[in-house]
């Protein structure tokens, strides 16, 4: 019986995409044990569906490394490069930003002022004022909060209090 030919576009059904992909994807690895087992070929197969499912064939011999390395060999390129450089410079940005921190926080606690000029100075005095103004006031609030607290508990005191008096006259 012969197969009809179909025609190569993307399937709109999704669960007819999905059964299609997985046979589909089983039969290519099928083709790929095939030629490590009659070539003696090394195969590595990464596939990532559409919903992002990752599922791979690797030549029981070898390890994904191996490959990779030994295609970054034979085609003189080194897939690691750029990103171990975008690294690299992420690294230095976040010890830079390090490096200022460390550097504000000395001058916070009065150390290292005399590597700053008169601006930075009125700057960090403006700092320094408002973090006292901002300390105060959260501390204000919890005093109140907690004298609220207090008149609240006394209120109840008081009240128990005069009930007890109450029940006392009254007996």
């Amino acid at each position: 019986m012969a197969r009809g030919k179909i025609q190569i576009k993307r399937i709109e059904n999704q669960t007819n995409r999905q059964v299609t992909y997985s046979k589909r994807r089983n039969g290519l690895f099928k083709k790929a044990h095939e030629l490590t087992v009659l070539c003696d070929a090394k195969v590595s197969i990464i596939m990532i569906s559409s919903t992002q499912k990752i599922h791979e064939y690797i030549s029981p011999t070898s390890t994904t490394k191996q490959l990779f390395d030994q295609y970054q060999n034979a085609v003189g390129v080194d897939l690691w490069i750029t990103h171990y450089e975008k690294m690299q410079e992420h690294l230095r940005k976040l010890k830079d930003i390090n490096k200022n921190l460390r550097r504000e926080i000395r001058q916070r606690m009065g150390e290292s002022l005399n590597d700053l000029n008169y601006d930075q100075i009125v700057n960090l005095i403006e700092d320094v004022d408002d973090s006292l103004r901002k300390i105060r006031e959260r501390k204000y609030k919890v005093i109140g909060n907690q004298i609220e607290t207090s008149k609240k508990k006394l209120r109840n005191v008081e009240e128990i209090h005069r009930n007890i008096l109450l029940e006392f006259v009254s007996t």
